[in-house]
């Protein structure tokens, strides 16, 4: 495991209690191992909610032009599990996991799930070790440009809706979804098929059915027989 103090340089906060962002890394595949130590599954819920607070708060100051729909569209995208997970990716949280022997073998290290839930617990440990600043600015530090984007193009990022809406204007069926998943409950995994102009366009896999169904709608929405054809 790297050294905190090397986490700590990449996340760019000095924790008053290391064992805050200890527990930020420990995954639950790692306390089945280790009895009677808790996960960060707590700290995930946490850091969920300040991040939603943080990001709400950003947009709504920052861009006064946005409708209400707009915003929602916005931090949408920037909360995304893709989002948190290419910020996981950038910081090489992977390398501070505490993992279980099978899920670091598998390679739990890079799975973007583990990765997103990271960054949440992380910023929950930021917010009980310094309050709303130093979350605020990791946050604003690591998706200020992820926010420009989205805003520029509210709802750019969900692809079920850009779909749907093509769909819609091609006189085709709306598109259908078809999930099935996998693994053991605490770790499962779905995967997604959608079926847009009569054929299976898009596959997508993820950690819920909603992330699964966004995935392969984009797929579908970047093949070649849509984007290329007859847009």
């Amino acid at each position: 495991m790297v050294a905190i103090g090397t986490l700590e340089d990449r996340l760019g906060h000095r924790f008053v209690d290391p064992e805050r962002l200890i527990l930020a890394l420990t995954h639950r595949s790692w306390c089945s191992e280790h009895p009677g130590e808790p996960s960060n599954e707590r700290l995930e819920f946490l850091g969920d909610a300040v991040l939603g607070l943080v990001v709400t708060d950003h947009i709504f100051t920052t861009f006064p032009e946005l409708s209400e729909g707009q915003l929602a569209k916005t931090r949408a995208t920037v909360v995304s599990s893709t989002s948190l997970a290419a910020v996981g990716e950038s910081l090489n949280l992977g390398d501070g996991l505490r993992l279980g022997h099978g899920e670091d073998s598998s390679g739990g290290r890079s799975k973007a799930s583990i990765l997103a839930d990271a960054v949440e617990a992380v910023i929950g440990a930021m917010y009980l070790d310094g309050g709303i600043e130093p979350a605020r600015r990791f946050v604003l530090s690591q998706l200020s440009d992820q926010i420009d984007e989205a805003a520029r193009r509210p709802g750019a990022g969900d692809y079920k809706t850009r779909l749907q809406e093509m769909a819609a204007s091609e006189g085709f069926d709306p598109p259908v979804y078809d999930i099935t998943s996998s693994g053991p409950e605490h770790d499962k995994r779905f995967h997604a098929t959608v079926e847009f102009g009569g054929t299976v366009a898009g596959r997508g896999d993820g950690s819920s059915k909603k992330e699964a169904e966004q995935r392969a709608a984009r797929e579908a929405w970047h093949a070649p027989t849509t984007e290329d054809g007859d847009q």
